[in-house]
Parts: C-alpha cells; structure tokens; sequence
C-alpha cells in the first residue's frame, strides 16, 4: 500500500500521555519524548520520529487545561487508537483556493503553535476541510480524510530531533463507500489507494526494534 509522499504525522490518540506513551515503547522499543503542549485545545504530546519530515505523534488530553477544543474523545479511549493524520501540501491559501473552485469546503488556514520542554516555539498553519462523513470513531471533522498543515519557515520540524526506531511500513484507508472517498483523495493530489470494507477505519503498521505495531482507528 502507497503511503503519500506527502504525510506529514500520523496522530495517535490516548487517554493519558505517559500509557500511551508505554504502549507504543513496550510493543516496539521505541520509546517517544514529550512535545509539548497545545494552548487552548486540551492536548499534549509526545513524538517519535517515521523517517525525513514524518513522524508519529501521541497525542492525549493535557491535564493542565480544563477543556478539550479538539479530539473530544480522547478522555473515553481505554487503548490508543489512530485519531488522524496530517499532510503537507505546501501553500495552504493556494490549496483552500483549489479546493473551493473543486467544490470541497474548507475552513481558512488558522495559525497555531506549540511551546517545546526546550523553550522553543512552534509554529504552523492548520486547514481542515468543513465536512467529513466517514469518521471511523467519532462524529467531528477528525476522520478519514486528513489535516493539511504547512509549517512556518523559523520552524524546525519535529520529525528532525525526535527520537527514531521506527518505520511506517502501511499506511491504509478502508470505506464501505471507496469510490467517493478516492474521488475526494484525488482531488487533494494524495497518492493513496482507498480499500473496501466493511467499516470505515485508518490502518498504519509500523516496525522497531521489537516487532511490527499495527494501529487502527
């Protein structure tokens, strides 16, 4: 199975941050350093590196912040479980553009950052796209379908220092409903094939040191 030249993260959700932080290490041997925190959304995270410019990251609810903003469900999961993923296209004004001459609604692009345990400041810029029918787990905008994301210039990526021993092997979208959900991927310019099933859901396997570690949504 492809995976798309462009994938930027994959997000894994889970209930607290330091279990998902061992299901991840104890399956693979890998094991994921904090990220940081992000302001005004609930989350924190952890990160481990895929490979250039792809990484992995862990993301559970911070309990310094009263409310989630986003991934609402997070407090419920009782295991980690694919959330999301995120790709990057390049311009995000160019691409909200495109998409709205393609007929696919979309938010415009929101500034967002995150303060590393070093200090650092990250800074990107998020486009989601307005509607998403085939979420695998929850009704919201987080789903099948990814997060476009276009990091600022003075930002390094996270993928660049986060800890590696791991490797995206597969990465696959499955839908009772495939031909319209590759329409849309087509349109987005992502190289994935969408399989047929019976329940819409994300599959990533990843390889460490350990073994193999398969994520579902």
């Amino acid at each position: 199975m492809a995976i798309p030249a462009c994938l930027d993260h994959l997000i894994l959700g889970a209930g607290d941050l330091a279990r998902g932080i061992e299901f991840v290490e104890r399956r693979t041997g890998a094991r994921a350093v904090l990220g940081g925190v992000h302001p005004g959304r609930g989350t924190r995270n952890a990160l481990l590196s895929l490979g250039p410019r792809c990484y992995l990251e862990i993301l559970a609810p911070d309990p310094e912040q009263a409310t989630l903003g986003w991934f609402r469900n997070l407090p419920q999961l009782t295991e980690p479980r694919l959330a999301g993923w995120m790709v990057h296209p390049g311009d995000l004004a160019a691409l909200a553009e495109r998409l709205r001459h393609s007929g696919i609604a979309c938010a415009a692009p929101r500034e967002s950052s995150r303060q590393r345990p070093d200090g650092r400041t990250l800074r990107w810029r998020l486009l989601r796209l307005a509607d998403d029918r085939t979420h695998p787990w929850r009704a919201g905008v987080e789903g099948l379908l990814p997060f476009f994301i276009e990091w600022s210039a003075g930002s390094p990526h996270p993928a660049d220092d986060a800890p590696s021993g791991l490797r995206l092997v597969e990465f696959e979208i499955s839908s009772p409903n495939p031909d319209e959900l590759q329409r849309t991927l087509d349109i987005l310019g992502l190289d994935l094939r969408v399989v047929r099933s019976d329940r819409p859901q994300l599959r990533a396997r990843l390889a460490g040191l350990r073994g193999d570690l398969e994520l579902i949504s």
